[in-house]
């Protein structure tokens, strides 16, 4: 053991060897020793040179250490030194080593991630970066090695799952998407790392946090991976336990792994919406009213909370996402404490202003939300809206440059897609609205506009410009605003005063900014072209700055005044005929030429800062020298530039040909029109033909209604005809009351035949209504031809007629059939009328129920070829009228049951008849036998036998009877 004494601290005698030689003897003690202790005590005199000696440690070690892992796995102890070795060579960061004592565990040491470590020399931290990578590199070259790791993670001993962790955070850190790669294809691989979050040991679980965040950078897959497997729950439970906004390190961690799941993750943010995790954000944005003493770590989580909301209401989100959060952040109150942030005191700067950029995204688009926050007031007396209190630190030079963006980029979003609030910001300009006891908005924004700071110029014209968006009627309502410059002189338009700057020579930015106005002011709105010509100054000094060869600075105002000149071009009604379009483009030509003219006009997309700007609709600028452009104007810029350079260059035949066109365009919108009446017709005319359908559907509803009374009738005569069937059963019974049966039985046909005349009558009334609706049916084809001529006038074809020629027979041999069936039902009426009452002579009137050919003659002749729509029409009248064919048939069928019910009642009162003669022959039969049995009596008598009668019997029984009582006496 001298060998681990020198190695471990002891000196030993003799030359002392190389680093390099005693870490090859150790790799060879680690190889070839078969004792677990001698493995053990050599791993970990690797461990103790690997920090020294990374280089050596890394290239001989790793193999054996690798080895370790997959051989020794019973020993903990062993396997927690083999993983800090390897900990030690593969991470680039410098920091403390843990004490290895075996007998003590410190508590969680502060990770290398919030560590500012400052080497002496940044070659050196060069190298051993590249070291770091290259010793990866080696250990993933086998994907069995991170299957491996993953697998010695579900240790639960200290020494093991720690050291794996750590190691594991280190191989993300230098080659994070191969081990993405490798840990998304292992089978539970990220199951297993989600699992130490759940460690009740917060060391594990917090550098867990550290791991899961390399994990989940920039990879789509892992991060929804993570999320379904319940981050998101236990992240927010973490951060609960930790005390939210006032918690320690561990809380930023947790907001810094939501920041990677969710950024740029649609599928995660409507899985966080969804889950209803939005409402749990708003505890966390709970601030006191003593806003004093904010921690720097409360800060750094304050904000980290803030652009988790700012993630999920993101404009660069599909809007109907984006739209949803919104309205769920209304609903449980957030966008509410937002805004109590925003109007307390005492909350530091940078919180300040990254609340004022997530209230304005959570407004962005929102109407609901942007009302609220029009809503707002700040706590002052007098009491004053939000938006002015903004605005206030917006125009204030003094206030920091980071905090005015804020401010503007909130007023841009409230008046996004919000023509209401655009009205109410150009109303506090009107002179019927202003009111010189308070501040409005309107006052500000003019203030700021002509201050003597350029940058208050800038974002009070960006400003302004957002209230005229996409909004004419508020564009023509700004050119009644009116300025008083000095005392005793008449007041000026907003837009003469802006011109008047202008042509003053200000500096860049304050010229950018009332340009960009001017053109967002008068783009699409002729009637403020023409006021801006008004002006005979304002072409002249536009073509003198166009014309003029000045430097780089004045490039982008030369562009801008080119882009105003080609939109009085492009937008002109040729109200003023000194600046027709022709003319302002022949001044073009003379005084600057075309050519030069949209070079000029180029020089706006080419600048560098146009493309920054278009990017996002938020202002973020480095300085305030390069705030130039605003994102809403790019977009201007784009949509006209194309058609300013095709307006100059056109001629002016070219130009007739357009107003021919437009001519022509106007005469087919006149011809659609007319169209459009003709089909509004067509369409009332369809309603009513719906109308008569659905009438005629109530009348389908009514027959039905007869059948189900007729189905009442026979059920009656069914019933009937069981009385019937029991007074037989009766008659049989009992012989000496057959007279009185058949009495009986012909008062029941006396009621019979009056049931059959009621039901006779009923009939006739059903054949009379019949008849009406023969009638309702003649005029609705005569209603059905009439729409049809008027619609199909000058486009009938020839097939179209022969199909409504056929549906005319159909109808007509409809109608024929309908007269013979009735005639069918009156004969059978009749019929049944005799049978059932002789002697009646009730004759049931013929009715003419034949059309007239001359009628259906006309009919033909005038029925012209219909629209679809009135042919689908007439099927559903033909429909209907075969559905009144089939009610008749079933009202003929109930008749004839009633017909065969009268012959089944005839043939049970002649069976009665048979039964009675029956009963006489029996009698008969019975008198015989009696004569018979008397003569045999007599001659009994005669012969001297004994013959008891009926009478001496019944004596002879009395006698007994009493004979009987007196014994018992």
């Amino acid at each position: 053991m001298n060998f681990f004494r020198g190695v471990m601290g002891g000196q030993a005698a003799g030359p002392q060897p190389s680093g390099a030689e005693t870490i090859q003897k150790l790799c060879d003690r680690v190889a070839s020793s078969t004792l677990l202790e001698d493995r053990r005590d050599a791993v970990r005199a690797l461990k103790s040179l690997s920090k020294k000696y990374r280089m050596e440690v890394g290239t001989q070690a790793m193999d054996h250490l690798i080895n370790i892992l997959q051989t020794d796995r019973a020993d903990s102890e062993i396997l927690g030194y083999a993983l800090d070795t390897l900990y030690n060579i593969i991470c680039n960061d410098e920091e403390e080593e843990q004490d290895e004592s075996e007998d003590a565990v410190t508590p969680l040491p502060v990770s290398g991630k919030h560590k500012n470590v400052s080497m002496p020399d940044e070659n050196a931290q060069k190298q051993a970066d590249d070291l770091g990578a290259q010793f990866t590199d080696k250990f993933i070259e086998d994907p069995e090695h991170i299957t491996l790791l993953l697998t010695l993670l579900e240790e639960f001993d200290f020494h093991v799952r720690w050291p794996g962790v750590k190691l594991l955070t280190a191989l993300l850190k230098n080659q994070g998407i191969q081990l993405q790669g490798i840990i998304l294809v292992s089978p539970m691989g990220v199951s297993r790392l989600m699992d130490l979050l759940a460690d009740s040991r917060e060391v594990i679980r917090n550098d867990g946090l550290l791991l899961l965040q390399q994990l989940t950078k920039g990879n789509a897959a892992i991060q929804k991976i993570v999320a379904f497997e319940n981050a998101f729950e236990r992240l927010l439970d973490i951060i609960t336990e930790e005390g939210s906004s006032d918690g320690g390190i561990v809380v930023e961690d947790c907001l810094l792994l939501l920041l990677n799941l969710l950024k740029n993750n649609s599928s995660n943010q409507n899985f966080f919406k969804e889950g209803s995790y939005i409402q749990r954000m708003k505890p966390w944005f709970e601030v006191g009213d003593d806003n004093s003493g904010w921690s720097a770590q409360k800060v750094t989580n304050l904000h980290l909370m803030l652009q988790l909301v700012r993630v999920m209401v993101s404009p660069v989100n599909s809007p109907g996402a984006t739209a949803s959060c919104q309205k769920s952040m209304y609903q449980c109150g957030l966008l509410q404490q937002l805004c109590t942030i925003l109007m307390a005191t005492g909350v530091p700067a940078d919180i300040l202003t990254e609340t004022i950029n997530t209230v304005s995204e959570v407004i962005r688009g929102s109407q609901v939300n942007q009302d609220y926050f029009a809503s707002v007031n700040a706590p002052s007396n007098p009491p004053r809206p939000a938006i002015v209190v903004l605005l206030m630190s917006m125009v204030n030079e003094r206030q920091p440059f980071v905090l005015r963006c804020a401010v503007l980029y909130c007023f841009q979003c409230f008046l996004y897609k919000n023509q209401k609030g655009q009205g109410e910001i150009v109303a506090t300009l009107l002179p019927s609205t202003i009111d010189a006891n308070s501040i409005s908005a309107g006052q500000l924004l003019c203030g700021g506009l002509f201050s003597v700071d350029s940058l208050s110029n800038w974002c009070a014209a960006v400003a302004l410009a957002h209230a005229l968006q996409d909004n004419l009627t508020q564009k023509e309502q700004l050119l009644r605003v009116q300025l008083a410059t000095s005392l005793g002189k008449p007041p000026v338009s907003l837009l003469q005063q802006c011109t008047n700057i202008l042509s003053q020579g200000s500096k860049v930015q304050t010229r950018v900014g009332l340009l960009m106005l001017l053109c967002t002011w008068i783009s699409n709105c002729p009637i403020a072209v023409t006021h801006f010509l008004h002006n005979q100054e304002n072409v002249p000094f536009l073509t003198a700055q166009i014309s003029e060869n000045l430097g780089e600075d004045e490039r982008l105002v030369q562009g801008l005044c080119a882009l105003l000149l080609g939109i009085c071009i492009y937008y002109n009604d040729n109200s003023l005929e000194n600046y027709t379009k022709e003319k302002l483009k022949q001044l073009i030509e003379k005084r600057i030429g075309k050519e030069n003219f949209v070079e000029k006009l180029g020089f706006i997309t080419k600048h560098e800062l146009y493309s920054r700007a278009g990017q996002k609709p938020q202002p973020v600028f480095p300085s305030p020298e390069q705030m130039l452009f605003d994102h809403e104007f790019t977009k201007l810029v784009k949509e006209l530039e194309g058609m300013i350079t095709k307006a100059v260059h056109k001629s002016s035949e070219e130009e007739k040909k357009e107003e021919e066109v437009k001519k022509t365009l106007e005469q087919h919108d006149n011809i659609v029109t007319q169209y459009k009446e003709l089909i509004r017709e067509q369409d009332a005319q369809i309603q009513e033909l719906k109308e008569e359908v659905a009438s005629m559907n109530s009348q389908t509803e009514q027959m039905q209604t007869t059948i189900t009374q007729q189905v009442s009738q026979i059920q009656q005569h069914k019933d009937q005809y069981n009385i019937l069937k029991l007074k037989l059963g009766k008659d049989n019974q009992s012989q000496s009351n057959s007279q009185g049966d058949g009495s009986q039985v012909n008062g029941l046909q006396t009621e019979e035949l009056s049931q059959l005349r009621e039901e006779v009558e009923e009939l006739r009334n059903q054949r009379a209504s019949l008849q009406t609706q023969l009638g309702d049916k003649e005029t609705l084809i005569n209603s059905l031809k009439s729409a049809a001529a008027q619609t199909a006038e000058g486009s009938a074809g020839g097939s179209d007629n022969t199909e409504l020629l056929q549906e005319l027979e159909a109808l007509k041999s409809q109608v024929q059939s309908q007269s013979t069936e009735i005639s069918q039902l009156k004969t059978e009426r009749q019929e049944l009328l005799k049978r059932a009452e002789a002697g009646l002579s009730n004759a049931v009137p013929n009715i003419d129920s034949s059309l007239d050919a001359g009628k259906v003659a006309e009919l033909e002749g005038r029925l012209a070829a219909q629209t679809s729509e009135t042919e689908r029409l007439e099927e559903q009248a033909k429909s209907l009228s075969e559905s009144r064919a089939e009610l008749e048939q079933q009202l003929a069928s109930a008749t004839s049951t009633v017909a065969i019910l009268q012959t089944e009642k005839t043939k049970l009162q002649t069976e009665v008849q048979e039964s009675k003669k029956e009963q006489d022959d029996l009698l008969m039969l019975l008198a015989d036998q009696d004569q018979k049995i008397h003569g045999l009596k007599q001659k009994l008598k005669s012969l001297g036998e004994t013959v008891e009668d009926e009478d001496d019997l019944d004596a002879r029984d009395q006698t007994d009877d009493d004979t009987e009582e007196d014994d018992e006496d």
